[in-house]
């Protein structure tokens, strides 16, 4: 079941930026009345609905993460660790527990490849649900606990690097007159996340703290997470923000119309390269040749402490080209669906690329800022 609300005219709120219509909402959630049921915001209807979906049972949460009803890195780890959770009750009882938590476990590791959150929260799950030493209630009631500080601990995260981000944008302000301008690609936002965003997350600080901010939002086709996700947060949230084709980003840094560009990645090494939305590794080029500083943020899940060469190692998830072929739209109150492309062109849609760290200038992580090398990566996080 789901509730729908036409977006119009929502109010802003400077404070807090994970808002809708003056409510607070976390991507994720138990219901409050019924802790056996997830809600989730359904994004593919932002941003001229806000839905809000239940999820039952492990095969509707796999259909959520693959059919990008929800996505982003830390999210798609969050929803995973709940839908480990509704495995835990729907395993209660069964003849064969273990084999039943091991079949939920592979719905849901084969939803999506790229982001590294997926499998790490689901790992986290599989070692508390076999514990031999836990009966079936403990097991339930730990499993909730676990995704919930999962889901906190992603939001928590998130605050913390923008605090971290903060600082970088503060000092771009204090050497220049008139806003500080940000290109951030796809979307990185609360959205993205439990709460606070990571790309995003500094902007949002920023502009809380009082600096003249202004963010160039790449559209990032072909599913236009930026033009409809993270222009809509923006616009929730009052920070001044262009949308512009994906394409337009070099020139506007060629016209020295940027000052920093910051985004989000699904899965970085812990050698510095970071796998994130295809293009972005088209603005990290871009960048480069016009000396723009290009920072990565990420919460410390997202790193894979097992490869060395993202190029080489990240496995690049290819979705269907029915998404490059079609669009979106609403017309007239309705959500229409319309062909772009000739009836008989193929099309290739891979979701993802992959920016060598040689191109990043820094990571920004709860932790701190550091180089996106193994060197100063292992400094942060030296466990």
């Amino acid at each position: 079941m789901k509730a729908v609300l036409i977006l119009k005219n929502f109010g802003l709120n400077s404070t807090v930026c994970m808002n809708v219509n003056g409510q607070h909402y976390r991507t994720i959630w138990l219901k409050e009345s019924d802790h056996s049921i997830i809600e989730i915001i359904d994004q593919r209807w932002l941003p001229h609905q806000f839905n809000i979906e239940q999820l039952k049972t492990v095969e509707e949460v796999a259909i959520a993460i693959k059919d990008m009803h929800i996505r982003g890195a830390g999210l798609i780890g969050a929803t995973a660790a709940y839908g480990m959770y509704l495995a835990s009750l729907s395993a209660n009882g069964h003849s064969q527990y273990n084999t039943e938590i091991d079949r939920c476990a592979t719905i849901l590791l084969h939803t999506r490849p790229t982001a590294v959150n997926l499998s790490w929260a689901i790992n986290q799950q599989l070692e508390l649900l076999k514990n031999d030493e836990l009966d079936a209630t403990e097991k339930i009631e730990q499993s909730k606990a676990l995704a919930i500080r999962i889901a906190d601990e992603d939001a928590q995260a998130c605050h913390d690097l923008g605090q971290h981000g903060l600082g970088l944008i503060a000092d771009i302000a204090n050497s220049k007159d008139g806003p500080v301008n940000v290109l951030t690609h796809c979307n990185a936002g609360w959205l993205a996340f439990v709460d606070h965003g990571s790309a995003t997350a500094p902007i949002y600080a920023a502009f809380d703290n009082g600096l003249d901010i202004h963010v160039w939002v790449d559209e990032t086709r072909p599913r236009n997470q930026g033009a409809r996700l993270t222009a809509w947060e923006l616009g929730q949230h009052g920070v001044k923000h262009t949308i512009i084709p994906d394409n337009a980003a070099g020139h506007v840094m060629q016209r020295d119309m940027v000052d920093i560009v910051i985004t989000g990645t699904d899965r970085t090494t812990f050698t510095g390269d970071v796998a994130n939305k295809i293009g972005t590794y088209q603005k990290a080029l871009a960048a480069k040749d016009n000396n723009i500083p290009f920072y990565v943020a990420l919460p410390s899940s997202s790193f894979d402490w097992t490869i060395t060469d993202g190029i080489k190692e990240i496995p690049i998830e290819k979705r269907d080209g029915s998404e490059v072929h079609n669009i979106n739209g609403l017309l007239n109150d309705k959500i229409e669906n319309v062909r772009l492309t000739p009836a008989d062109s193929p099309a290739v849609n891979f979701a993802f690329d992959v920016t060598p760290s040689r191109l990043v200038t820094g990571l920004i992580t709860e932790r701190g800022i550091c180089e996106a090398n193994e060197a100063a990566i292992r400094e942060l996080f030296p466990q």
